[in-house]
């Protein structure tokens, strides 16, 4: 009858290893749904927090038309042709823009295209006013705090755009839905 007597110290091993298999067990499946909730949140499947603030506030931003007085442009050259920025700058001031700064290109890049409008998130109104001007520009968001708005002129660079027609109606714009 001794094989059947079990003694106390083997059951306390038996339990202490059951509760540390269950904890590993807990921690492991509540950092893999860490991790699994995580990537999805970065991948995008999770809907952000904000998203909501920011439709309300891009449509309050878009119920006024914006004008080239209230657009200030920084012009650079990044191509070997001298006095292209010079001439670019007298264009769009002949066109209302508010033209702050004139030289080459302060990163020192080559545009191979048309040319770059560079802009902050609060210059992104302003600068798709400026791609109006130079069709086929490509606009490049970086890291500003500030409304200015640069156009980088590159080799396929001719001439600024006039602006647009826009034709006149009789019924007066939506509002916005918000």
């Amino acid at each position: 009858m001794d094989y059947l007597h079990e003694s106390a110290l083997l059951i306390y091993r038996r339990r202490r290893r059951r509760r540390a298999i269950f904890t590993m067990t807990l921690i492991s499946v509540t950092l893999l749904g860490s991790i699994v909730y995580a990537s999805s949140y970065v991948q995008g499947w999770v809907p952000h927090a904000s998203s909501a603030s920011v439709v309300n506030a891009s449509c309050t931003s878009t119920s006024q038309a914006l004008k080239p007085a209230d657009v200030a442009v920084n012009v650079y050259n990044s191509t070997a042709r001298t006095g292209l920025a010079a001439t670019v700058a007298r264009s769009l001031t002949g066109q209302g823009f508010k033209v702050l700064t004139t030289d080459n290109d302060p990163l020192g890049k080559t545009v191979l295209a048309v040319g770059e409008i560079r802009h902050g998130p609060s210059g992104l109104e302003g600068a798709k006013l400026v791609a109006t001007r130079l069709p086929g520009a490509t606009l490049v968001q970086d890291g500003r705090l500030d409304a200015t708005v640069d156009l980088v002129a590159g080799n396929r660079f001719r001439a600024i755009s006039a602006p647009p027609k826009v034709a006149r109606s009789k019924k007066p714009a939506p509002a916005p839905h918000c």
